[in-house]
C-alpha cells in the first residue's frame, strides 16, 4: 500500500488525501520560469523518472494555461519557505511543487523520488503504470548545516565513487560534504607549489592499500558534481597532526629536517608540523591559496584535532595564526573542537566530536557543528559482530544514530549557536564502496532526519517503520545496506 507518509526526512507537514496520481507514458515535467536552475532540476527529476519508469519523459518550459497528467515545477516568491523550503502538492489529476529558491525544489524532487520508487503494480520491467500517493506536504530544513563527512586519507576513493556518495547524500537532503583529504596515511589533493604531496605523500594507505589522490581538475569536477545537487564541499587538510604524509613528503617540514617514513598503521597523534619554521606557514599559505581557489564554497576544514605530539602553547599560537590565513584567502576556518582552546572569531565554526571542548567554544561565542562520536560517527561498529568498523567509541546501532537531540546534547552549547549536524565516515576498514554503503545505511537517514525535521516531529517508532520501506528501495537501487535487528524489514 502506497502511503504518503513514508518519507525521510519527515516533512514539517503531512495532509494525505487516501487517493492516487497514476504516472503513464503521457507525462510530462512543467517548469516556470525556465531558468538554468530550474531546468537543472526538472532534468534531474526526468532523468530519475525515465530510468524508472522507462517513460520518455519530456520537459516543457512556461506551460500555458493549467498542465494536466504532469508534474509542475515552479518557483514563487514566498519568504516563508526560505532558501531549502518547497510545498507538494500532488493530486489524482497532476502534481504542482512550488518553492521560493531552486535548492527548494531540488529537496522538492527527492521527496517526489521517494513516494514514486517502489510504487509500481508489478515490477520494474512490467510496470505499465506507475503511482503516487495524494496530499498536501510543506516542508522546510530546521539546521542550515546538514552534513556527511568521508575520509578519503586513511583509505583512496575514486572520483566516482565519491560522486555515488554525492547523490546518497543528495537523496536525503544533506546540503554538505565534508572531503577529508590529509592524513598521516595519505596526501589526496594535488597541490602544485609542493608536487611530492601527491607524488610520496599519495602513494601510501592503511596495510598499503588505496592509494591514490585526485587532480585539481577532478577535484573541481567533484565540487562541481556536489553544488549541482546543492551540496557545498567542504575540504579539509588536517593539522598541525595527523601530517606524517606530509613529512615523509617533504623533510623541511620536521623540525630536525629529516623526512618521515610513509605510514600505514592507524594510530594517532604521534606526528606534527613543525611550528617553530615559517618554512611552515609558507607551506601553509600556499596549500589554503590552491585549495581556497578551487573551492568556490565558504569554508575550508584545518582539523586541528588529536595533535597530541605538539606543544599546547605553540598549538593554540598556531591555530591563531592558521584562522588569519584561511581569512586571508577568504574563507572562514572550520576546525575540530581542539582549536577552540585557542583565540578564535566569531566566524570560525568548531566542529565537536567528544564534547571535551564544548565549553571553551560555547566561551567564543562561534558556531558549532555537532558530530557526537557515539551518535554520529558512521564508522563505529553496529555490534560486536560487526565485519567493519571500529568500536572506541562504542557500538552505534541505528537507534543509537537516531536517538539524539542536538539542543540538548551539550547543555555548555545554546542551541542559537548551533548550526547543524554532520555525520562522519573514517575509513580506517573501509575498502570499497559496498563498505562505504554497509556503514552509511539505514544511520545516514537517521542523521539526515535529526539535521531536516522538527524535533517534536521525530519519533523512534515512526522512524523505523519509514526505514523498513526504504529498505526495499535501497534493494532495488544495489545498495548493500546493514539489516539491523532494530528494524522489521519487509
Amino acid at each position: 500500500m502506497l502511503k504518503i507518509e513514508n518519507l525521510i526526512p519527515l516533512p514539517v507537514f503531512i495532509a494525505p488525501t487516501h487517493n492516487e496520481f497514476r504516472l503513464d507514458a503521457a507525462a510530462q515535467i512543467f517548469i516556470a520560469p525556465a531558468t538554468t536552475d530550474t531546468l537543472r532540476v526538472a532534468n534531474f527529476l526526468a532523468d530519475d523518472l525515465r530510468q524508472l519508469t522507462g517513460y520518455a519523459w519530456s520537459i516543457v518550459a512556461e506551460p500555458t494555461g493549467r498542465s494536466h497528467n504532469g508534474i509542475i515545477l515552479s518557483l514563487h516568491a514566498d519568504p516563508s519557505l526560505g532558501d531549502e523550503g518547497y510545498e507538494l502538492n500532488i493530486a489524482s489529476d497532476g502534481i504542482l511543487l512550488r518553492a521560493a529558491k531552486p535548492a527548494g525544489l531540488f529537496y522538492g524532487i527527492q521527496t517526489l523520488r521517494q513516494l514514486v520508487v517502489g510504487a509500481p503494480e508489478t515490477s520494474a520491467q512490467t510496470a505499465t503504470t506507475w503511482r503516487v500517493p495524494t496530499g498536501s506536504i510543506r516542508d522546510t530544513p530546521r539546521f542550515v548545516w546538514r552534513g556527511a563527512m568521508l575520509d578519503v586519507a586513511r583509505h583512496f576513493f575514486k572520483v566516482e565513487d565519491v560522486k555515488r556518495y554525492i547523490d546518497w547524500l543528495a537523496r536525503y537532503k544533506l546540503n554538505r560534504l565534508h572531503l577529508h583529504l590529509t592524513d598521516d596515511q595519505g596526501w589526496r589533493i594535488e597541490i602544485q607549489a609542493w608536487p611530492k604531496l601527491t607524488a610520496i605523500g599519495g602513494s601510501s594507505g592503511v596495510n598499503g592499500k588505496n592509494s591514490g589522490y585526485y587532480t585539481q581538475d577532478e577535484y573541481r569536477a567533484l565540487v562541481q558534481y556536489a553544488a549541482e545537487r546543492f551540496i557545498t564541499l567542504v575540504p579539509e587538510i588536517d593539522t598541525p597532526g595527523h601530517t606524517n604524509a606530509a613529512l615523509a613528503s617533504y623533510a623541511e617540514l620536521n623540525c630536525d629536517g629529516v623526512a618521515r617514513e610513509l605510514y600505514n598503521g592507524i594510530e594517532v597523534g604521534f606526528s606534527s608540523l613543525c611550528l617553530d619554521q615559517e618554512i611552515t606557514y609558507q607551506f601553509l599559505d600556499d596549500v589554503i591559496r590552491e585549495l581556497a581557489a578551487m573551492t568556490p564554497g565558504a569554508y575550508l576544514h584545518l582539523g586541528g584535532d588529536e595533535a597530541h605530539a605538539t606543544d599546547k602553547g605553540a598549538y593554540i599560537q598556531f591555530i591563531e595564526r592558521l584562522e588569519t590565513i584561511v581569512r586571508k584567502h577568504g574563507k572562514r576556518m572550520v576546525g575540530w573542537e581542539e582549536i577552540a582552546q585557542a583565540k578564535i572569531p566569531a566566524q570560525t565554526i568548531v566542529q565537536i566530536w567528544r564534547g571535551d571542548h564544548a565549553a571553551a567554544a560555547a566561551q567564543s561565542d562561534v558556531g558549532v557543528i555537532l558530530s557526537p562520536a557515539k551518535h554520529a560517527y558512521l564508522d563505529m561498529q553496529y555490534n560486536e559482530q560487526s565485519p567493519l568498523g571500529l568500536h572506541w567509541a562504542g557500538y552505534v546501532e541505528v537507534q543509537d544514530a537516531y536517538n539524539w537531540e542536538p539542543a540538548t546534547l551539550l547543555p555548555d552549547i545554546p542551541e542559537r549557536n548551533i548550526l547543524g549536524i554532520e555525520a562522519p565516515l573514517w575509513s580506517e576498514t573501509l575498502l570499497t564502496l559496498d563498505d562505504i554503503a554497509y556503514m552509511t545505511f539505514p544511520r545516514l537517514t537517521a542523521i539526515a532526519e535529526i539535521g531536516w525535521s522538527p524535533q517534536a516531529a521525530r519519533n523512534w517508532d515512526s522512524y523505523r517503520k519509514r526505514v523498513a520501506a526504504h529498505g526495499a528501495q535501497w534493494a532495488q537501487m544495489g545498495i548493500p545496506f546493514y539489516r539491523s535487528p532494530q528494524i522489521d524489514w519487509p
